[in-house]
């Protein structure tokens, strides 16, 4: 049974003296009853960029994906939920899903939907078991999950650095990013999945192409990465939370190597491949990030704003501006719609870092043109 329903390195900018992630363990936030928000679309003449509330009363939302329709698939990290929600803010609850075991900064993550949905009626979710942190193929049908199958497991799971982000690139094959648990050398261990951004087949295995024969991994070298985005060329963009001074934004290679932990930040070390963008901790902890009307849009949880980060015609980041500083308090997840018009970003107030307030967790849509 598979568910119980119902229901840089050019912006180096200073240092911080706190760390990006905290090691202690999260609060866990009960579920809530989500609703549909009730604050209306802006009027005509509404500037561009201005959020409305679509969804109110969510607990700790990590992922949105898009289904073909326009409805979005939501996880909830602390109380494992599935959730559907429309357009219009109508949610529906598809339920708990099974073996999920939260813990620390793990639980039900990342959601992807296949790029063949309409005819495979397939999902996929990255979550915390009892055992590691495992990618699991699912069939959705009538809003009830189906055919489960573990597709990629034995990735290492930790009270902190679980990674979580998986989402399809434009090759058509599925990207899963990785922590490495607070297991430093795991990052540079290629013959561990932690501390990696993996590049599969919608069954798990080693995607054609990959650097290493016969090896999952894509690149390595990182810390802890949460936001996976391409641009209209086709390049993979990551944003990675530091330690206790840079989050970045790296532009990935194939095979490369991204320095941790020998290296946060720019370094001179010309094994490892430097950051395209650097924020100080405090301004960023970098979650979700989407791209849109040219740029990057990248959720920060301990800085608490939505970052846009323009990207020049060679892939480089021109100078990114916050928006939404303080107003709606830790973001996590951030999704492009089907349109490309708008954002849904998540909030991340319940997380046990966060200070919830009245109407938390929400989906905030936010118009990008």
């Amino acid at each position: 049974m598979i568910i119980r329903t119902p229901l840089a390195a050019a912006l180096a900018v200073a240092l911080a003296a706190v760390t990006a992630c905290s090691t202690a363990p999260a609060e866990r936030a009960g579920a809530a009853t989500p609703q549909a928000g009730t604050t209306p679309p802006g009027p005509s003449g509404t500037p561009p960029g201005a959020p409305r509330t679509l969804v109110e009363n969510l607990a700790v939302p990590w992922a949105i994906a898009f289904l073909p329709g326009g409805d979005a698939l939501v996880t909830e990290r602390d109380s494992a939920r599935l959730l559907r929600i429309t357009p219009e803010g109508r949610v529906t609850a598809i339920g708990k899903v099974e073996g999920v075991a939260p813990q620390g900064e793990g639980g039900l993550m990342g959601v992807a939907v296949s790029p063949k949905y309409d005819t495979d009626r397939t999902i996929f979710l990255y979550f915390t078991s009892d055992e590691d942190n495992r990618v699991v193929r699912y069939r959705l049908d009538s809003d009830r999950l189906s055919n489960e199958k573990v597709i990629v497991p034995g990735i290492p799971s930790g009270g902190i650095h679980d990674g979580g982000r998986i989402a399809f690139g434009p090759d058509g094959f599925l990207y899963i990013a990785t922590g490495e648990v607070g297991d430093k050398p795991l990052a540079q261990d290629r013959n561990s999945l932690a501390g990696k951004i993996l590049r599969v087949t919608p069954d798990g295995g080693p995607a054609p192409g990959n650097p290493f024969p016969g090896s999952r991994v894509w690149s390595y070298g990182h810390r802890n990465v949460q936001g996976l985005a391409w641009d209209p060329q086709g390049r993979l963009y990551a944003s990675e939370f530091g330690q206790n001074t840079y989050d970045e934004i790296n532009l990935i290679r194939k095979g490369g190597n991204y320095g941790w932990p020998e290296v946060e930040g720019v370094g001179s070390d010309k094994r490892y491949i430097n950051p395209i963008l650097t924020w100080p901790t405090s301004e960023a902890s970098p979650s979700g990030m989407a791209y849109a009307a040219g740029s990057l849009w990248v959720a920060a949880l301990r800085g608490q704003r939505l970052w846009q980060v323009p990207l020049t015609p060679d892939g480089t980041a021109g100078a990114p501006s916050a928006r939404f500083r303080d107003e709606y308090g830790r973001l996590r997840a951030v999704t492009t719609t089907p349109d490309g018009g708008s954002l849904w970003v998540g909030t991340s107030n319940k997380d046990g870092r966060g200070s919830p307030r009245q109407g938390d967790d929400r989906v905030l849509v936010v118009p990008v043109r």
